[in-house]
Parts: structure tokens; C-alpha cells; sequence
């Protein structure tokens, strides 16, 4: 079964300009890997110090893999100076409605 995740990111403010070209290395892996199916990127009208992305993965297993990859040997090591706030991610059972 399919698994939806939303991760926010909260940018410095001195740090949104940099933002984009970062995201963009750190997604070229994240597209790339097994299971992913799409990866999507929403930066708040509002605030865009405010980010969030919305992956679709094949299966809990993909994505699973995924997170294990990017707390070992694939940390994404220039997101977090970026960043203001701890990440926050929540994982979603994609319903076949």
C-alpha cells in the first residue's frame, strides 16, 4: 500500500535564498530512490521560511528504507544549518477511496 508523507521545514529567514538550490541536490537522491514515486515541494505564500513536502512512497518498506538511508550513509548534512526548527514529519496511509 502506498504511504504519503508531509515534511515541513522552517528556513531562517537568512536562509531562504540559499533554500532552493540545496533542496534541489538533496531531492535529486530523494527522487531517485527505490520505491519513491513523487516528491513535491509547497513553499507558503504567507512565509517562505515555510516548506513542505509532500513524497508519495510505493509502500511503509520504501519508505522506511528511505529514513534509514538519510540517518546513515545519505544525510542530508546542509539542510540542517539551515533550518530554524527541528523538521517535523508525519506519515499517512494513502486510501483507496
Amino acid at each position: 500500500m502506498a504511504v504519503g508523507v508531509l515534511l515541513e521545514w522552517r528556513f531562517k529567514p537568512d536562509a531562504v535564498d540559499q533554500a532552493p538550490a540545496v533542496v534541489s541536490r538533496v531531492l535529486t537522491t530523494t527522487r531517485a530512490f527505490d520505491g519513491c514515486i513523487r516528491v513535491d515541494v509547497l513553499i507558503d505564500d504567507n512565509d517562505p521560511t515555510r516548506w513542505l513536502l509532500v513524497e508519495l512512497w510505493e509502500s511503509l518498506e520504501h519508505d522506511a528504507a528511505y529514513r534509514t538511508f538519510r540517518a546513515g550513509p545519505g544525510k542530508a548534512t546542509e539542510i540542517p544549518p539551515l533550518l530554524a526548527a527541528p523538521p517535523v514529519l508525519t506519515r499517512y496511509a494513502v486510501a483507496d477511496v
